[in-house]
């Protein structure tokens, strides 16, 4: 007869006995929700690192890329600047070159124009001492033409050059056809460039 109540009470659960289950139940159900929480928190926290070590390098890669762009323009700038310096520089001296060209080239004609005033000056009535006054003078000039590179085209016995000489005439002669045979003017070159043709009779054809 106990035996029969106590297997009773242990098949009917008190009040108390629920509590207990529901406490425990309860329990580990909250571990189980704090469990979940905390693992996609570490996974945010474990994404979040390599995010951030990307926006570093990507920081520092734009830093350096405006670094080398600023160098880059000041290069740009100051070479621009050189540049003009040189064209203005430049500029100048063909100016000065263009201004000055005939400089050394009156500076060499002076002592003529000095003997031929001089000349003018003297009062003397020697013929022998005037001619050689002009050749003196002669002598002057012909040494200023040729600081300057002007030289004289004499081509007497040379063959015809129409861009050297200018015919005048044909006549008959001992010489080759179209040999020069004498020259009337002489004419003048400046470094291998025609000043003035020479006029020349050249040998007609036998």
């Amino acid at each position: 007869m106990e035996n029969t109540q106590e297997n009773s009470a242990s098949q009917n659960p008190t009040p108390a006995d629920d509590k207990a289950r529901q406490a425990a139940d309860a329990g580990n159900v909250n571990a189980g929700n704090s469990n979940a929480a905390q693992q996609p928190a570490e996974a945010a926290d474990a994404s979040a690192a390599p995010a951030t070590a990307d926006a570093n390098e990507a920081e520092a890669a734009l830093a350096e890329a405006q670094a080398k762009i600023a160098a880059l323009q000041e290069e740009f700038l100051r070479a621009k600047a050189e540049t003009e310096n040189v064209r203005r520089r430049a500029q100048e001296d063909v100016s000065k070159a263009h201004k000055f060209a005939i400089e050394n080239f009156a500076e060499n004609l002076l002592p003529v124009l000095d003997s031929l005033e001089a000349a003018l000056a003297d009062s003397s009535t020697d013929l022998a001492k005037v001619r050689e006054g002009v050749e003196l003078t002669l002598r002057q000039l012909t040494g200023a033409l040729e600081k300057g590179r002007v030289v004289p085209v004499n081509p007497v016995g040379e063959k015809f050059d129409p861009h050297r000489h200018q015919a005048i005439s044909m006549v008959p002669a001992e010489q080759e056809a179209n040999t020069v045979v004498a020259v009337l003017q002489k004419g003048y070159v400046i470094a291998d460039r025609v000043l003035r043709p020479a006029l020349v009779t050249v040998a007609a054809p036998k």
